[in-house]
């Protein structure tokens, strides 16, 4: 296996880019861990600089918890630095995202990523006790902001909250407003901003941040790795004609076919994306061919 490439400003396990990783299963619906230490591999050898096991997008919520488990322990395994993993450790409730984060750090992780309480629109005091639970298990927690999914938001004041209180290092925003970065940024100054939807990658680069929890780069690691690095770097006159070629594929990262979407480029791209687990179904119609042109133009163009 060849060196993975490293970003030179990565002075944290969750900084740069992190793949929130496709898991791969067999026909018959079992996980295919194989394929799946491969796809690590593949990813860090080819621009990226860590994994998110157990995300959305790694269908988590489909997996038993043995096969939640040994996904980390893979993922772990494959990459050879647990630094460079951060699992997913979202639960309905605060002492199951424990259990999950304390099997995290056991299994070698460097960081976890937490969805807020999804059980039910928590408030203020709820969300507290929330991350400081999961703070408790001893890693580094990174905050995920989706208040489309779980309805409830963590705006910047909140997020200062949690951050002076010690019980997260970063936010994966994903509210979609760009904005967001700079009243972060004024209101809780020492909590790292990553980019946590593709289709706001240039935007939220250029406004600071200094990671991407990632989608697209499963199926174009090379050509997002250049998109990130010329935006972090505000080389914009790279940035943007990159960004606007990959613009068609990135935004299906914000919609809800994300998962088959991502799975399908990965696919074309001449990796193995296979199958989702039910209730996820392959795309058809309409969908299925927007998401094969757009990525066949974008394959056509050279970009991997």
């Amino acid at each position: 296996m060849t060196a993975a490439v490293t970003t030179p400003d990565r002075r944290a396990p969750w900084h740069g880019i992190m793949v929130a990783t496709a898991l791969p299963f067999h026909e018959d619906g079992s996980v295919d861990y194989d394929s799946y230490a491969r796809h690590v591999r593949f990813l860090l050898d080819n621009g990226c600089d860590g994994v998110v096991p157990n995300g959305s997008l790694g269908e988590y919520q489909t997996l038993t918890e043995q096969e939640r488990a040994q996904v980390v322990r893979v993922a772990v395994e494959a990459a050879g630095d647990g630094s460079r993993v951060m699992a997913g450790t979202a639960a309905y409730g605060s002492a199951e995202s424990r259990r999950w984060a304390e099997q995290a750090a056991e299994a070698g992780a460097g960081s976890v990523l937490q969805l807020p309480p999804n059980a039910y629109r928590a408030d203020r005091d709820a969300v507290l006790a929330h991350y400081a639970e999961v703070a408790g298990a001893g890693l580094p927690v990174v905050a995920y902001n989706n208040p489309h999914d779980t309805r409830v938001d963590l705006l910047p004041s909140l997020l200062a909250e949690l951050h002076a209180a010690g019980s997260i290092v970063a936010v994966k925003e994903f509210s979609g407003d760009v904005r967001r970065a700079y009243e972060i940024a004024e209101q809780a100054p020492g909590l790292d901003l990553l980019i946590g939807a593709d289709d706001v990658l240039l935007e939220l680069a250029l406004a600071g941040a200094v990671g991407w929890i990632a989608g697209y780069p499963n199926a174009l690691p090379r050509a997002c790795a250049e998109l990130y690095h010329a935006a972090v770097a505000g080389d914009v006159a790279t940035a943007v004609p990159r960004y606007r070629a990959l613009h068609p594929l990135l935004r299906w990262d914000s919609k809800t076919e994300f998962v088959q979407a991502i799975k399908l480029s990965m696919d074309l791209a001449g990796r193995y994306g296979g199958p989702c687990r039910a209730p996820r179904g392959p795309l058809t119609g309409a969908t299925l061919a927007a998401v094969t042109s757009a990525t066949e133009k974008v394959l056509a163009e050279g970009l991997r």
